[in-house]
């Protein structure tokens, strides 16, 4: 079904100030004037759009746009639960979205009412639905609970969402006092110690240590600056692209994993999302090997990834699940007790839940002492060296004055 972008204004008078502009989804041109007539407005223009998506949509990652769809499903689920029906509900929530999102919905409508399934129309648009999605969809049109698994699916997107929010609002501030700390240090090498020691060196008079160490770091930022601007840009860029590759990823995920804080912030943060993501799934009704699988190509973590591919691979081969995440080597002893204890009980799903929420509440904890621990010290490393320089800069000076 064609997509028009239309002007208008109020029927009642309007002025070119009202004007009212929007895109609608209507067989033909004549039908999209119709129904803006209905709505009571007099039209000015209806041009029908481009059939392809815009540009900007197009990406080869995988679900890149999905999350911008996390409200927009929370909503579709609302409607779906009341009663509503599939094309009615798309339309109705496509109605007050941004254009893209209203484009990418009225192409959905299009092809759910041509006849395919809402799972196959999202398909169609990898870049917007992540596989999860997508999978859930499925599951949910097949067993007729697409209400339930689309909100399931919006709890987790926002709940992953949350969290990056709040670590990178915990992180923020450390950021910022670090990267002004090396515009500083710039500044300083490079324009105000040069200036200060000019006197002094022209005097011929020995410097002291420590200014002969400042002065050292200021030429070597003023000689070599733009070197060591392009080799650490170099460096970023090989280093970006090592750890893309699949040896490269594998390595970095390994350090990361074993670094004192940090690595044991990551293990909880993927062990946080795992949990919930699990238990969203099988409460979906995903059985639970898929649902394992599902969740370890979700994983960021390459080791952690590879660990749910070895334990789904046990399970399959008809090992309990608990044993299995235990041979990986990669979950605490607590994470693989409440997998055993959940599948026992038949309660998985509860347990499940409960180890995200409280996994989640020791990062969002331990990312908030972390930085503000790292607020401090990142301004106390920066004040002790602007004092280096101050105190190299002026003993020289108290030097000839005989003062020390």
């Amino acid at each position: 079904m064609p997509v028009f972008s239309y002007k208008a204004v109020d029927s009642h008078g309007g002025s070119p100030s009202e004007t009212h502009s929007g895109v609608l989804s209507s067989n033909s041109a004549y039908e999209a004037r119709t129904e803006l007539r209905d709505r009571g407005l007099r039209i000015l223009s209806v041009t029908e759009q481009a059939a392809t998506r815009p540009k900007i949509l197009v990406s080869t990652t995988p679900g890149r746009y999905s999350g911008r769809f996390a409200g927009v499903m929370s909503e579709l689920a609302t409607l779906l639960g009341t009663g509503i029906p599939l094309l009615e509900a798309i339309k109705s929530v496509a109605h007050q979205q941004p254009r893209l999102i209203h484009v990418t919905l009225m192409q959905l409508r299009d092809r759910v009412s041509s006849g395919v399934s809402l799972t196959e129309a999202m398909q169609e648009q990898p870049e917007m639905f992540d596989p999860l999605c997508i999978r859930m969809t499925e599951v949910g049109e097949s067993s007729g609970t697409l209400d339930s698994t689309l909100r399931h699916w919006a709890e987790y997107k926002e709940k992953s969402l949350q969290f990056r929010d709040r670590v990178t609002t915990a992180l923020t501030y450390p950021v910022f006092v670090a990267l002004t700390g090396v515009i500083v240090t710039i500044f300083l090498m490079t324009f105000v110690l040069p200036m200060l020691l000019e006197s002094l060196v022209d005097s011929g008079k020995p410097l002291p240590l420590p200014t002969k160490i400042a002065k050292g770091m200021s030429d070597l930022f003023t000689q070599y600056g733009i070197e060591i601007g392009i080799g650490f840009v170099i460096m970023l860029i090989v280093f970006v692209a090592l750890i893309r590759t699949e040896r490269g990823g594998w390595f970095w995920h390994v350090l990361l994993l074993k670094l004192p804080v940090f690595g044991l912030l990551a293990r909880k943060q993927s062990v946080s999302r795992i949990a919930f993501l699990i238990a969203t799934l099988t409460k979906s009704g995903v059985p639970f090997l898929q649902a394992l699988e599902l969740t370890a190509k979700s994983s960021e973590n390459r080791v952690i990834r590879q660990a749910l591919l070895d334990a789904a691979d046990a399970v399959r081969s008809g090992h309990d699940i608990a044993p299995a995440l235990q041979q990986t080597d990669a979950f605490p002893m607590s994470v693989i007790q409440v997998f055993s204890v959940g599948q026992e009980s038949g309660r998985l799903d509860e347990m499940l839940d409960r180890l995200a929420i409280d996994y989640d509440r020791q990062v969002s904890k331990t990312t908030e002492r972390l930085a503000t621990i790292l607020e401090p010290v990142l301004i106390l490393t920066l004040a002790v060296f602007v004092g280096f320089i101050l105190f190299a800069t002026i003993l020289p000076i108290l030097e000839a004055g005989n003062v020390l």
